[in-house]
């Protein structure tokens, strides 16, 4: 491809419109073609197999892998609210350092539900906890988890990763789960004793359960914290099955308790990261939205908004030493990664958005980012009024995470194709552990890289472009 063509084509980045559609990891028998790969640059068939008798061979078969160069990059505006998933926990590692998770969370009541009665005697209270995942070492052994109650209210406001919330030194409810086999559950944590009075005398008789705002000005929320040291992090699902729960009997004739519930459902909520890189190779990392180099190793941290960068410019080099060829298979090779602490889940996928020297996602006037689209599908779309191409963004490409062979992979032939046939304008690439379409839609509850503390760590010579291409002689 020629420089005076790519000068031309840099006005087609423009607009569109999304959906999201999932799609499926690389399949295991490409998996195997793309092994069979040389290291070396352009090989003659026969050298991995393929024999073509001499004289006939009307059609050359090539193969050639090339690396993509690599940089990271923390993410600024990572908005966390509303993901009605509160990620909790204190991880510690050499390359990421020691990352803290807090979920923040408003609590609700039901104005109209019964209260007890004056005399009412309260039989327990217990602050359930619903564990939609654990991720951390040791987990035969106890990990432990405490609420606090906030200080200040939760707004009506976007909340970022970077954001904290005052709370009570002294937690409400303290608990301890021993996972082992198990990833979820549905935990009882105690409550203590002093605030397990104060509330249930405020529910007998305050105004403070009147309605809804009366509630919250006494109690603005919670806050939910791991303990140091445990190396582990949880997923809690909101709602009502993370609530505080009062059993209690109106008077001591009853033979069943009564149950008032407080809980998260329908609650304002976000998490909020504290991050010490001191002493790991990401300490450099200080401003946001600017690539470093960090060394030879490169890694992407849900929560704390730690991607990587991709530069893409590789590809012109080798597009430009080809005419008139067919991308039979491409595709892109991350891995195999560095083996995460056992107990340890790795980022689960990553999207590949365009970016450019800002180290944004690039998007179109209605919001919607840029991705690499799913093979086989369309990576351009016809603009109807300017006859021109555009980056097509319904159905980005989802490189998804083989435990087995510890690699993140995924077909790119037509995204090639595009490139090489100039209907598409090369960008670099952010990959990123999850999927957001929009900018209106961050901060919705589908993004697993705002939920979680899952992470990744590769060898950048191990990010790697694979193709299989033929000509005619």
């Amino acid at each position: 491809m020629t420089s005076a063509l790519k000068q031309n084509q840099k006005h087609r980045l423009t607009k569109s419109s999304t959906a999201f559609t999932p799609i499926s990891p690389v399949k295991l028998a490409f998996g195997a073609i793309l092994s069979l790969f040389l290291i070396s640059s352009c090989s003659d068939p026969s050298a991995v197999g393929i024999e073509l008798a001499p004289g006939n061979n009307e059609i050359g078969v090539f193969f050639e892998e090339f690396e993509l160069p690599a940089e990271m990059v923390l993410l600024d505006s990572f908005n966390t609210t509303n993901q009605n998933r509160l990620v909790v926990g204190e991880e510690v590692d050499p390359f990421f350092g020691k990352t803290s998770a807090t979920g923040y969370s408003r609590m609700s009541i039901k104005a109209d539900a019964t209260r007890p009665e004056l005399d009412a005697i309260l039989d327990s209270i217990y602050f359930t906890v619903n564990v939609l995942n654990i991720s951390g070492a040791d987990l035969d052994e106890p990990k432990h988890f405490s609420i606090h109650r906030l200080t200040e209210p939760i707004q009506d406001t976007l909340y970022y990763n970077f954001d904290e919330l005052s709370y009570g030194e002294n937690p409400i409810s303290t608990g301890e789960i021993v996972f082992g086999e198990e990833t979820d559950t549905l935990a009882n944590f105690q409550v203590d004793e002093e605030f397990a009075e104060e509330i249930f005398s405020k529910l007998q008789l305050g105004a403070e359960f009147n309605d809804l705002f009366s509630f919250r000005d006494y109690f603005p929320g919670i806050a939910v914290k791991g303990k140091e040291d445990e190396n582990s992090s949880i997923i809690i699902g909101l709602g009502t099955s993370t609530a505080i729960k009062l059993y209690y009997r109106n008077d001591e004739s009853d033979t069943v308790s009564t149950l008032y519930t407080i809980s998260t459902e329908s609650s304002r909520n976000f998490n909020g990261i504290k991050s010490d890189r001191s002493g790991t190779p990401t300490e450099a990392i200080t401003e946001y939205q600017k690539s470093y180099d960090v060394g030879p190793l490169v890694g992407m941290k849900s929560g704390l908004g730690m991607v990587i960068k991709l530069d893409t410019s590789p590809f012109d080099a080798f597009l430009d030493t080809l005419s008139g060829v067919i991308f039979n298979q491409v595709a892109l090779e991350v891995g195999e990664i560095e083996d995460p602490i056992e107990g340890m889940v790795p980022t689960p996928y990553f999207t590949a958005f365009f970016t450019d020297p800002s180290n944004h996602f690039l998007e179109n006037t209605n919001g919607n980012y840029y991705t690499v689209q799913a093979d086989g599908r369309p990576q351009v779309i016809a603009d109807s009024e300017s006859n021109t191409n555009e980056p097509e963004v319904q159905y980005p490409a989802q490189f998804s995470y083989n435990s087995d062979n510890k690699l993140y992979g995924q077909s790119i032939a037509s995204y090639v194709n595009a490139i090489s046939r100039g209907d598409l304008v090369r960008k670099d690439w952010i990959l990123y552990g999850g999927y957001i379409s929009n900018k209106r839609r961050q901060g919705d509850n589908s993004d697993p890289f705002a939920y979680s503390l899952s992470q990744m760590i590769v060898d950048k010579s191990k990010i790697k472009v694979k193709v299989i291409y033929s000509r005619s002689r």
